[in-house]
């Protein structure tokens, strides 16, 4: 099998293309379905966006072994936390509160109140978080937000694997 396909920029690049899809993928359910998001599928797609910008910045970048291993670094830590969002979301669907309510959106919790209290706030959960609107072969948008973040954590470690390995001439492809 080639070298060519085992090279880190191929694996940054298809991490840009697959968060590219999931947000088209994201925003079609919400325009074209009417799903709203809530507040933690907000924080999930900043996640996306974050680990897609790396992945594109370090495709287009091509870098060395050490540039390969930051940008590996940061998009697998954007994909943790997001991971950490998605699978509270998860929790949440699976337990649902006792109360479910409708808290504020996002945007007001974030601009109402200093940030240690926020936080809190949007994992505290609500009954937005905790309904199921949607599933595809059984999971729901917040179980298959996680299962792609553990393919980002995957890519950004093949990534790191792949420049490990990289010949440190250009002429030994």
């Amino acid at each position: 099998m080639p070298f060519a396909l085992f090279r880190p920029r191929v694996v940054f690049l298809v991490v840009f293309l697959a968060c590219a899809g999931l947000m088209g993928g994201g925003l079609f359910l919400q325009y074209a379905r009417g799903l709203e998001p809530c507040p933690m599928c907000i924080l999930q797609r900043y996640a996306f966006i974050s680990a897609g910008v790396l992945a594109l910045i370090a495709a287009l970048h091509n870098p060395g072994r050490k540039g390969v291993s930051v940008y590996a670094s940061l998009m697998a830590i954007t994909a943790l936390l997001g991971g950490g969002v998605a699978a509270r979301q998860t929790w949440l669907q699976h337990n649902p509160p006792a109360i479910a309510d409708c808290g504020p959106g996002l945007e007001y919790m974030v601009e109402s109140f200093p940030l240690s209290q926020a936080l809190p706030m949007i994992f505290r959960g609500s009954g937005d978080c905790s309904e199921i609107q949607w599933t595809w072969l059984g999971l729901s948008i917040a179980e298959w937000a996680l299962v792609a973040f553990a393919a980002i954590v995957v890519a950004a470690v093949l990534a790191w694997r792949f420049a490990a390995r990289r010949p440190t001439s250009v002429f030994a492809d």
